[in-house]
């Protein structure tokens, strides 16, 4: 029985993926379980496995494409078995099974693939998903030929007619698939990259002409650097603005004395200065701090949900992580039950990963609270978009010298900022509040975070 291959959905707030690379082809055999496709959402780029054995018989999202979760992406289907199309394209008259070319010994097989197959009629035989592709590049498929199973067009003879249409073009193949898209003609097309290649903002100024005035002889004006809103950019932008549109956010802001804190963390370094690879960071201590705080006041460890908010026993505590394309928040799952020397490790551990692209789905999966640090930047503090569905993120500032007063006297004191993002829909201001104003006391006074 022919099995459905879906868009998994990874995550409550995931709401689409983009097809990044089919690693089968229509009429490739498949196994239960083997890798079949790659998906890239906002978060992370992941293969997908086959969910049954059999034969990939249509692929209904070409690469490329974006499709909402639970859609239908392909069909497997058993061996011998005809299925009913799924919207790629009107499924030709059931035919009966060619004699196989390879047992008459009459010719090679490559050799029948070199004419188009075009059967008594004019039909030509062709996958559906390849005469859908044929229709969007403008490809004749009478002009095609086939290589697939009894000779019939797949969607790789489409594309690589298509592609010769443009083999004497000196232009990216990013270039080739815009101008495709928006019908232009590239022999009409000057190219201002690399030895006269033409590049997507050659096409976009192509299609908005600046009309020709007589102008001062002056100095030339570079031309502008056009970074399209695609791929993981594009799903990153999606997914902040509906974190905006689905909450209520607001922030606040508390500047903190933290001067015990540094000097903990100087304790702490200099007993194990006898092994040269110990690390400790503020943020190891400020994360040990926020668990702490957290199961004090469980509402802003809490997410919102379509059957309400979820307030956890648990602390999967995000870690927000830049990377060369973007944010990722991998999360620790169950911080609070570690030392603060295990957190450490942990959080490492995922943020070291996160960066070089060894996470799990898994691991920016459940999070329900997230710290954002951009101490390292040189910023004083800031205020951070929600990580939906949570209710809350901390922003983290860096720490400075600034003259404080205590017990009357003016002293240099180690002051930091910390913000709080919350979802005024999951809370009050009050018990947000009171989360900062004692998580700030525990920096202030770590003792506090043993009591």
């Amino acid at each position: 029985m022919a099995q459905q291959v879906i868009m998994p959905k990874w995550g409550l707030t995931m709401k689409e993926g983009k097809i990044v690379r089919w690693l089968k082809g229509e009429g490739d055999p498949v196994e239960a379980g083997e890798d079949l496709f790659e998906v890239e959402t906002d978060k992370i780029t992941n293969s997908v496995e086959a969910p049954a054995s059999g034969v990939l018989f249509q692929i209904i999202v070409p690469e490329g494409e974006v499709a909402a979760v639970q859609s239908v992406l392909a069909i497997i289907a058993e061996a011998g078995e005809t299925p009913d199309r799924v919207e790629g394209g009107v499924a030709p008259a059931a035919e009966a099974p060619a004699p196989a070319a390879a047992a008459s010994g009459d010719a090679p097989a490559a050799a029948a693939a070199a004419t188009p197959p075009v059967e008594e009629g004019g039909f030509v035989r062709a996958m559906p998903a390849a005469r859908k592709l044929a229709k969007e590049l403008g490809v004749t498929l009478s002009t095609v030929g086939g290589t697939g199973p009894n000779g019939a067009i797949t969607m790789k003879d489409v594309q690589a007619a298509a592609d010769a249409e443009y083999a004497g073009i000196n232009a990216s193949p990013k270039a080739i698939e815009f101008a495709r898209k928006k019908g232009v003609d590239l022999s009409q097309v000057t190219g201002t990259g690399t030895d006269g290649k033409i590049t997507k903002a050659d096409i976009l100024r192509a299609m908005n002409p600046v009309a020709e005035e007589p102008v001062a002889a002056g100095p030339a004006i570079a031309a502008d650097t056009i970074v399209p809103m695609e791929g993981v950019r594009k799903l990153i932008a999606d997914n902040m603005q509906a974190s905006l549109n689905s909450a209520a956010q607001l922030s606040v802001f508390v500047e903190l004395d933290v001067t015990e804190m540094v000097k903990l963390r100087s304790t702490l370094l200099a007993r194990n200065k006898r092994d040269p690879e110990y690390r400790l960071s503020y943020n190891d201590i400020i994360s040990y701090a926020v668990c702490r705080a957290l199961k004090r006041h469980p509402i802003m460890n809490s997410t919102m949900q379509d059957d309400g908010i979820h307030m956890h026993n648990y602390v999967n505590l995000g870690i927000a992580v830049a990377i060369p394309n973007g944010l990722i928040v991998p999360n620790v799952k169950n911080a609070d039950s570690f030392t603060l020397e295990e957190l450490k490790a942990e959080v490492r551990d995922v943020a070291g990963r996160a960066r070089k692209g060894g996470l799990s789905m898994d691991e920016i999966a459940g999070g329900t609270f997230t710290i954002s640090n951009v101490s390292m930047l040189g910023m004083d503090g800031f205020t951070p978009i929600l990580n939906p569905p949570e209710t809350g993120i901390l922003g983290v500032g860096r720490i400075v010298e600034k003259p404080g007063v205590v017990d009357g006297e003016i002293k240099i004191r180690q002051m930091m900022t910390l913000s709080l993002t919350f979802n005024h829909m999951t809370t009050d201001g009050a018990p947000a509040m009171s989360f900062l104003r004692e998580l700030g006391d525990m920096l202030e006074n770590p003792g506090l975070m043993i009591v």
